[in-house]
């Protein structure tokens, strides 16, 4: 699946313990039914191939609604399950590396915190950066904060689109409008929601209103 800044509109990334149990591919359905337009399958603890087979039925449900599925740290696991991409933190495989390998259709994201983190995985081929935290995270306890001049001096360093990630929900995403971003990422907004489909949709509005801003 060929990259689209519009892609980033709402980027919800999987997190097993805020579903308490819920079916992991269900939930990601309903939330794509909510208007998510980015799936990030995000497990630290499995190995390559328990990864890309727990991928390969979250392929099938994400292009069902024409969003991509993409796979966090793993590339290999990515490209083993027919998954869209992969987004990589600054501790992991180079962004240049990964372009090499998987070719150019394979959709590479990379964290960024600082402009200088940005312009070099711009520079080294990402489609897409992940800037943040821009609000205290409940998955990411030790995540570095920026703040909201940070985020828009990171956007405006780079050519391509950025998602801000870090803590964000329906009622703080207003402080970030105006900062550059293209969409939005969240974690526990949307899968630790009681009804997933119905945060997702209130995100998703959200998300709208402050694009371009």
């Amino acid at each position: 699946m060929k990259f689209k800044p519009e892609m980033l509109t709402l980027y919800a990334i999987t997190d097993r313990n805020s579903l308490k149990g819920r079916d992991l591919a269900g939930q990601v359905e309903l939330a794509l039914q909510g208007g998510v337009t980015c799936v990030q399958l995000r497990e630290k603890d499995m190995d390559t191939e328990a990864l890309a087979e727990t991928a390969k039925p979250l392929v099938e449900i994400c292009h069902r609604y024409g969003a991509p599925l993409i796979i966090n740290d793993n590339y290999k696991a990515a490209l083993m399950s027919g998954a869209d991409g992969v987004h990589v933190g600054i501790e992991d495989a180079p962004v240049a590396d990964i372009r090499r390998i998987a070719g150019e259709d394979f959709i590479i994201g990379a964290t960024a915190k600082t402009v200088g983190q940005a312009r070099a995985a711009e520079k080294a081929g990402a489609d897409y950066l992940g800037v943040g935290a821009v609000f205290p995270s409940p998955t990411k306890t030790n995540a570095i904060r920026i703040t909201p001049e940070q985020l828009r001096e990171i956007a405006s360093s780079v050519r391509i689109p950025i998602a801000a990630i870090g803590g964000i929900t329906a009622e703080n995403v207003s402080e970030i409008k105006g900062c550059g971003y293209r969409g939005i990422a969240a974690v526990s907004a949307v899968f630790a929601a009681e009804d997933v489909k119905a945060a997702a949709e209130l995100l998703r509005r959200k998300a709208e209103e402050g694009i371009g801003q």
